[in-house]
């Protein structure tokens, strides 16, 4: 048999025909997309002075989708040549954020209005599909209808978001008001500005820091005896964490307010409430750990929590309090785990948010290199409390040998929803019936998760037990952020948890192959008529051993949990 791998053996036809060949595939120009002249025009008049820095590649993303109304090939293009990085580096970056509209070549542009309807659990429970079906069934010009994950409101489910103004309880009529009268801004609610706060007593705990009334060293010693925990999630000491970054060297603070957590709310009530409040604790935070920049991570669901916080912050500029300090709002573009704080740290570097491998662990290697002191909001809201009235008088507000205070996020079946201020240690039954006005007419109430999505599920037989960390260990779940979502009679065990996988195969980043396919995988299995338990139990046992982040490693949380305490409600 002749060999044709090597040009020696081919006949002279042959050899003339393939050397054609090579020759036609040839280029007549450079290589690849060349970056048109008129694009790389309105891109550079769009940043005008900015920096063309690749760290604000995602912020640059978003003016452009501001104002175009989305992103097109040509001038992701002339972007990259801007920042300084290749085209398939500004392209992946685009294409992984569920908020930037890549319009590629030959495809039309996005209508010029985009109506969201929430679809996590709590607006599945209360209507959200339905809505969505009715919505689609209308004809409203340049609109498009949209399925969205947990906007952060499911105290007022279902909700809808028509353009960037959000609609609470919405339902056709409201939406249809809002699209008749054009009002497709943020609206901005009433919150306690920098003059009621500080009339309040406010900023004088922040005065006493920087005047040298008090010590770094005494401040960061106050926290530790707090035992205030992380309240995003983790539950990591702040004072310790505090002790680790002051020790490095030129640290930055990050804040994580990308709180995405399917049932969680309470960051954006801080932010939209009592802004200052948690302020004075980011800058006091600052000042103990001996760093002058803050990075606050903003979720891009919350417009109006970045108004609030860009009026108030040039307030504090203006009275002296951030001098020596620079503060950044980078908005956040629709990505669940980048509330997961190193994935956090790569989106703010202006990458795809994709948790990095640990350790390093930020407080030693963090944002740009740095030492790195990440917080939520509301583990900052209480800074303020702690250092004023001390360490002793949080740690006596618990209840259950628990310690502290802290803000629940309660939606779902109850009378009144909402952000309840209770004691650390009350119980889900407590939160019902003391903070929420006990059930919805008509509905018992039968299940709860104690932390979200990926806390788990119990039934009502131990809704007795202390909601704090740790509590809940024995059962295979945890309270995370807080985030207490009721369920009722009238709900279905199944459709719950299939909800949430759904949620989690969604937002799973892609990067592990036990997360990303693991959650695809179990949605297929769970919308069969049966489910394969076994194979759906080993399933997540492979995915809580080798998942990169808690995504994946609590992703089959819900749906174990469901298996343990509620077989009989499952297609088994």
């Amino acid at each position: 048999m002749k060999d044709t791998t090597h040009p020696s053996t081919l006949s002279a036809n042959e050899k003339e025909n393939s050397v054609g060949l090579r020759k036609s595939k040839r280029p007549n120009g450079p290589k690849g997309r060349q970056v048109r002249k008129d694009a790389l025009q309105d891109v550079q008049a769009l940043l005008g002075n900015r920096l063309r820095h690749p760290g604000l590649l995602i912020e640059h993303l978003h003016l452009l989708q501001d104002h175009c109304g989305y992103l097109s090939t040509d001038h992701l293009a002339a972007l990259a040549e801007e920042v300084g990085l290749s085209q398939s580096e500004v392209y992946e970056v685009a294409t992984f954020y569920a908020h930037f509209d890549v319009v590629r070549d030959g495809e039309d542009p996005p209508p010029k209005i985009t109506i969201r309807v929430c679809d996590s659990v709590t607006c599945a429970m209360l209507g959200a599909d339905e809505l969505r079906t009715r919505l689609e069934s209308q004809s409203y010009g340049d609109v498009r209808i949209v399925r969205a994950p947990c906007m952060g409101r499911c105290d007022s489910a279902p909700t809808a978001q028509v353009a960037r103004r959000y609609v609470d309880n919405a339902n056709v009529s409201s939406i249809e008001r809002i699209l008749k009268e054009g009002a497709l801004t943020p609206d901005i609610p009433s919150y306690t500005a920098f003059e009621d706060y500080e009339n309040d007593g406010g900023y004088t705990l922040l005065r006493e820091c920087i005047g040298g009334a008090r010590e770094a060293e005494t401040v960061i010693t106050e926290m530790e005896r707090s035992a205030l925990r992380g309240l995003g999630g983790a539950g990591f000491p702040a004072g310790k964490k505090w002790r680790l970054v002051h020790a490095g060297t030129n640290p930055v603070l990050a804040v994580n307010a990308d709180e995405g957590e399917p049932g969680t709310f309470k960051d954006r009530f801080i932010m939209e409430t009592n802004p200052h409040r948690f302020l004075e604790g980011m800058l006091v935070a600052t000042w103990a750990v001996g760093a002058h920049e803050i990075y606050i991570y903003l979720r891009d669901e919350y417009p109006a929590a970045r108004i609030i916080l860009e009026k108030e912050l040039s307030i504090l500029a203006s009275k002296g309090l951030i001098d020596g300090i620079d503060i950044f709002i980078r908005r956040g573009a629709g990505a669940y785990i980048c509330g997961e704080e190193s994935a956090m740290l790569e989106s703010l570097e202006g990458r795809r948010g994709e948790p990095r491998h640990k350790p390093p662990f930020p407080a030693e290697v963090g944002l740009f290199g740095r030492p790195t002191l990440i917080h939520n909001v509301e583990t900052l809201f209480w800074v303020p409390e702690i250092l004023t009235r001390g360490a002793e008088w949080f740690g006596r507000q618990g209840k259950q040998d628990c310690m502290g205070l802290r803000l629940f996020s309660v939606s779902g079946r109850v009378k009144n929803p909402g952000v309840k201020l209770a004691p650390a240690g009350i119980s889900a039954r407590e939160l019902i019936e003391e903070y929420c006005g006990g059930m919805q007419n008509g509905h018992h109430f039968t299940a709860y998760l104690p932390g979200g999505a990926s806390g788990g599920i119990l039934p009502a037989e131990h809704a007795d037990r202390p909601l704090d960390f740790d509590s809940l260990d024995a059962l295979g779940c945890f309270v995370g952020s807080g985030a207490v979502i009721v369920l009722s009679d009238q709900d279905q065990i199944k459709d719950v948890v299939l909800n949430l996988m759904k949620f989690f195969e969604d937002e799973s980043c892609g990067q592990c192959t036990p997360c990303r396919v693991g959650c695809e995988k179990a949605v297929k299995l769970m919308e069969r008529p049966v489910w394969d338990e076994k194979l759906l139990r080993e399933l997540s046992a492979a995915m809580a051993d080798a998942s990169i982040c808690g995504l994946g490693q609590a992703a089959p949380n819900p749906l174990l949990k469901a298996l343990e305490f509620f077989p009989n409600e499952l297609p088994l």
